[in-house]
């Protein structure tokens, strides 16, 4: 439980030394006044909500969806005494939300995503590479005039855009332990290719990148393989594509060339007339047959029954999400923050704060030699949130002994082995509602224009 304890040796005003060292496990307090510096916003003059203390508290909004902020800083006691009482009003977080930023989240989210996404995906390679996955999702927020303009809204043709903003969000995560090693959002306008490309920086030599078939081209996965070493993709291939074979390795097994657009050299002049990658065919009971391309060349050094199975890992992606978008978020509509600088704040909290359970998930994984994703997230969550709240109270020298008693209670709470030969069929578990859409009077004015 060392990373929310590090939270807790930072802001608990009666944790001695030894307890605070003790909890320095995964976020030292030191990262975030870094981040703060970094950044140039540290706090000069005393303030009820000092910068660290804010930076926490946008990090626990995720964890405590529930929950007003106020009630978030109240119970987890991160205001200091003032003349009105221990309790911060909504207007003094707003404000103090606004001091701290964006930027420090930012960055202390690549400092912790570099520290603990890496390391994991080092730990859990196939043949010497490690593995990772690359997709994309939405995030609601807030219909405000700002977010409108800031992010867009997707387009449903007759049925109109969508109720509200959505943030495109693509995002470079490891496989095998569910750790986000990389983020990029923005505008929805902006496709998921170009916030990818933005990634492949962050992608380390000897690694294998997973990724769905929208992703199949040359712009977007010449360039993974090309300036790294030993860096490979693997993906699903499109009905569309077309190749011509080169060299049959084994039954179907094949190195196919294909041709670059002149559209694709034109946006990017390095790109060669043609490239080479590797076909490999399969057929699992239930499905139609399907064809994987990737980037590892050699059937002796990789071998496709083993790049079959390993491609249906990208799955781990799609449950990624779902752990964000249904556990953390619980669904609801949209983020809290309504103004886009607040949203993209909320958003770096919500990614170290997943960081955070799912590292701690990888620590009880360990000591019960089971996969991370053996875990229930679900639980970890729970039961994460219950302790965080609990410690706010307790007295020092009680909290280590709980700390210890959540881990043994995650272990109760292993998941059974996957289970590869079920089969869930896509499917419709809810139908469109038969109430018209509530638009906005500006929807409603340009729709009636385009109908007519």
């Amino acid at each position: 439980m060392g990373g929310l304890g590090g939270w807790l040796a930072s802001v608990a005003t009666t944790a001695n030394p030894g307890v605070a060292e003790q909890f320095r496990e995964h976020i030292d307090p030191a990262w975030v006044d870094e981040a703060l510096k970094a950044t140039g916003t540290a706090t000069v003059r005393h303030r009820r909500l000092p910068a660290p203390r804010v930076a926490w508290l946008v990090i626990a909004m995720a964890l405590f969806r529930n929950r007003p902020i106020t009630e978030v800083a109240d119970k987890l006691d991160l205001a200091l005494p003032g003349r009105r009482g221990p309790t911060a009003s909504s207007s003094a977080i707003t404000q103090a939300r606004a001091r701290l930023g964006e930027e420090p989240m930012e960055w202390l989210f690549g400092r912790t995503a570099q520290a603990w996404a890496h390391d994991s995906a080092d730990r859990h390679r196939w043949r010497g590479l490690a593995l990772y996955g690359v997709d994309g999702t939405t995030l609601r927020v807030p219909d405000s005039e700002e977010n409108r303009t800031e992010f867009g809204v997707a387009s449903g043709g007759h049925r109109g855009n969508s109720g509200y903003p959505l943030v495109r969000l693509v995002a470079l995560m490891v496989l095998r332990s569910h750790l986000l090693a990389a983020v990029r959002f923005g505008a929805y306008a902006k496709g998921e290719h170009a916030y990818a490309t933005d990634l492949w920086s962050g992608v380390p030599d000897d690694s294998l990148t997973i990724v769905d078939r929208g992703f199949v081209a040359a712009g977007v996965l010449v360039p993974l393989s090309r300036n790294g070493a030993n860096r490979h993709w693997l993906t699903r291939g499109k009905k569309n594509l077309r190749w011509r074979t080169v060299e049959r390795l084994g039954r179907h097994d094949e190195l196919v060339e294909m041709k670059v657009s002149s559209q694709a050299r034109k946006q990017d002049p390095t790109l060669p007339k043609t490239w080479i990658a590797r076909a490999i065919r399969y057929h699992r009971k239930g499905y139609r047959p399907q064809v994987l391309l990737t980037s590892l060349l050699d059937p002796v050094a990789h071998p496709a029954a083993e790049i079959v199975g390993l491609y249906h890992e990208r799955w781990e992606l799609e449950l990624g999400f779902d752990e964000i978008k249904t556990e953390m978020l619980e669904r609801e509509e949209t983020l809290r923050s309504r103004s886009p600088a607040a949203v993209r704040q909320e958003i770096w909290g919500m990614l170290i704060a997943y960081n955070l359970v799912r590292l701690e998930m990888e620590g009880v994984a360990d000591e019960a030699h089971v996969e991370p994703t053996r875990i229930s997230f679900v639980v970890a969550l729970r039961l994460i949130c219950d302790e965080w709240s609990w410690c706010a109270i307790a007295s020092p020298g009680a909290i280590p002994r709980h700390l210890n008693e959540l881990r043994a209670s995650l272990q109760r709470f292993i998941l059974p082995p996957r289970r590869s030969e079920r089969s869930y069929p896509r499917a419709v578990k809810i139908k469109m509602s038969n109430y018209a859409k509530k638009r906005r009077p500006d929807q409603m004015t340009t729709n009636t224009s385009a109908a007519g």
